[in-house]
């Protein structure tokens, strides 16, 4: 059998290079197409690479711990499969494609993230025609029988149409999306070939994201099918698979087994033998998404303070007398407390780029967590809300909650420094969530009469609120977040100085 090469995949636009970070066979073991072979890690994700060719490893090229350019060599095995032509050798290298741009239109294709992958499910449009797109932002999600990932736009432009819809299955290269752009796109980095019928394709970064253990055997096209025919997550998770991956003839082969499968209801719910089921909600699926993401990268580090929360419910209370349509809430007072901090610590206006670099940004645009009817949760944004004055702080504020409510979810790469409000749910102390690229998250708890411990030996009765910090470790210690927290507290006890 011919020897045959294989290389460093092409995964995403822009990446040079990736890191080995564990070899899973050894020299003489027998290897499967789409066995996987190794680990690699990007400074998006780390993943499992499989083999494109069965056969016997012959060699390593590399040693765990190497950093390697794409598309360089790093095994040599024994095959008899067939090579792809396009390769030039056998190897994992995916080929240019020419990209096709008329009057700054172009396509964006699903990309190709492994070896052997062949179709993707779209989980979630995150975008909207004529919604502007910054370069790397999110713009979909996707679903392979790997994982559940976020798609990054190589551009910097603008939504035009979306050439497919939700839980939609699509063939890797396949035309997704149709993009304005003014940034040069000849020369695009390497993407999967295309399908009869299109000539450009466009790479789009993916972030992969574990899948919430679910088992990695079901394709895309599986999936869709199980769910046309009725077959719960449940279900599908204990169908016996006859070969490599589940089909959809092993979904035929359950339900002709006498397996109970839910019938339609109104409404799209289902029902079953004694269970019903009700659609995943959209904005929660891409929480859901954004938390499994936050999972996989986050370190979390969580601390707590009390604060003087009188100081703020009697500026509140002279406020309200006044009258008049200004009427900021005691919440409202509290997150200028927090914006006014983070002006004097960068950290929180801070995010890690991959694991190499640390990005600053000159304002704070800070995120407020907004619930909706059903559970669902958007986040508004005040942006470069450290420089506003207390006025305009107020009424951007009260304006972007309004959109939230509206279900206008705002948060982008760029906002570092959450806050969660559960003062009016009775909680009074929480682990908040860190969700990438943020930084930290701040838990504000209900209010309380408490002990005041201003002086020592004596007792009073004051009126507390519990504020806690969930960090992310990876780049804010403990001391930075505890600095942090004893501005928020000082700010709060000069809360009327602070708005005046």
């Amino acid at each position: 059998m011919p020897e045959v090469q294989l290389n460093i995949p092409a995964i995403g636009e822009g990446l040079q290079e990736a890191r080995v970070v564990a070899l899973l066979k050894q020299p003489g073991d027998l290897i499967a197409r789409d066995e996987a072979i190794y680990q690699m890690e990007t400074d998006k994700a780390v993943m499992d690479v499989e083999s494109s060719v069965s056969g016997r490893v012959v060699r390593w090229l590399a040693s765990a711990d190497d950093v390697l350019a794409i598309g360089a060599p790093i095994l040599v095995v024994d095959t008899a499969d067939e090579v792809p032509a396009e390769a030039g050798v056998p190897a994992e290298v995916i080929p240019l494609l020419p990209v096709a741009a008329v009057g700054g239109i172009v396509e964006l294709n699903i990309p190709a993230i492994g070896e052997g992958l062949q179709e993707a499910r779209l989980v979630a449009t995150l975008k909207n025609p004529g919604d502007k797109v910054k370069r790397d932002e999110a713009i979909y999600q996707m679903e392979t029988d790997k994982a559940v990932m976020d798609v990054e736009s190589p551009y910097e432009g603008e939504v035009v149409e979306w050439l497919a819809q939700v839980d939609d299955v699509l063939a890797i290269g396949a035309p997704i999306l149709r993009f304005k752009t003014d940034e040069a796109v000849a020369g695009a980095a390497p993407v999967a070939p295309v399908s009869s019928g299109s000539s450009s394709a466009v790479s789009v970064a993916a972030t992969p994201v574990h899948a919430g253990g679910r088992r990695r055997d079901v394709p895309p096209r599986t999936r869709a099918y199980a769910k046309e025919k009725g077959v719960s997550a449940e279900q599908l998770e204990i169908i016996p698979a006859r070969g490599a991956k589940l089909m959809p003839g092993d979904i035929d082969a359950f339900l002709a087994g006498g397996a109970v499968a839910p019938v339609s209801a109104p409404g799209g719910s289902k029902r079953g033998k004694n269970f019903s089921e009700e659609p995943f909600g959209g904005k929660q699926k891409i929480l859901a998404s954004r938390l499994q993401r936050g999972n996989q990268l986050v370190v979390p580090g969580m601390m707590s303070i009390v604060v003087d929360w009188g100081k703020i419910e009697e500026l509140r209370d002279v406020q309200k007398a006044k009258g008049g349509d200004f009427q900021p809430s005691s919440f409202t007072y509290f997150a200028y407390a927090v914006a006014k901090a983070a002006a004097a610590h960068p950290i929180m206006r801070s995010t890690l780029v991959g694991d190499s670099a640390v990005r600053t940004y000159d304002h704070l645009q800070l995120g407020i967590a907004v619930s909706l009817p059903g559970d669902e949760l958007v986040v508004a944004v005040v942006r470069d809300s450290d420089t506003l004055k207390w006025v305009d702080f107020a009424n951007d504020m009260r304006a972007r909650i309004n959109d939230a409510r509206g279900g206008k979810d705002q948060a982008d790469e760029s906002v570092t420094l959450s806050i969660t409000n559960m003062a009016g749910h009775g909680i009074r102390e929480a682990m908040a969530v860190v969700v990438p690229p943020g930084v930290a998250t701040v838990f504000l708890g209900e209010a309380y009469n408490g002990l005041s411990n201003e002086v020592a030996g004596e007792f009073k009765v004051m009126r507390c609120a519990n504020v806690g910090i969930t960090i992310d470790h990876r780049l804010i210690n403990g001391v930075g977040g505890a600095e942090f927290l004893n501005a928020i507290r000082d700010n709060v006890a000069r809360i009327a100085e602070l708005t005046a």
